[in-house]
């Protein structure tokens, strides 16, 4: 019964001290904007457990390790923002998959991805004809954009790699 009190507490304490750093850091600290943001957000998730359950880690030690973890994305944000460099060494690129109809199966292979996954991303977004999707776009975070229409803005493909 003290194991379970003591979690208890544990979460009382950590929970409200994420919210806290989260409203200090900004909206971004929970964001998959980059790569970089998402294993920020999954080391954060992994503190809280440690923190939570194993009785051994000090608190304080968990709180440290979250602190360290938001004041590096802070950090890392603003080095994206003023300096040109970073994001081409803390970020990898988008990577088109398929483009105006036509899947690239050199970069679905190249991506770990299928045609049948891209193909779920596309009725996942209401595509509705192979002719109308213009791009199916690998993201850096992991996550697929599906461009689709009757028109197409290619300032959209900006930055995204079109072969690996």
């Amino acid at each position: 019964m003290a194991d379970i009190f003591n979690i208890l507490v544990r979460c009382v304490i950590m929970v409200p001290f994420i919210v806290i750093l989260t409203r200090i850091a900004g909206l971004r600290s929970f964001s998959k904007m980059s790569g970089f943001d998402f294993a920020v957000t999954v080391a954060s998730g992994s503190v809280l457990a440690a923190t939570v359950m194993t009785p051994s880690t000090p608190i304080s030690h968990g709180m440290a390790a979250l602190i360290g973890l938001f004041i590096v994305q802070m950090v890392i944000a603003r080095a994206r923002a003023y300096a040109q460099q970073v994001p081409g060494l803390v970020d990898n690129d988008p990577l088109l998959v398929m483009r105006d109809g036509e899947f690239l199966m050199e970069n679905i292979k190249k991506s770990g991805m299928t045609k049948a996954d891209v193909i779920g991303k596309l009725r996942e977004s209401n595509a509705l004809e192979f002719s109308k999707v213009r791009a199916v776009i690998f993201e850096p975070t992991g996550d697929i954009s599906v461009l689709h229409g009757d028109t197409f803005d290619d300032t959209l493909l900006e930055g995204v790699r079109d072969s690996v």
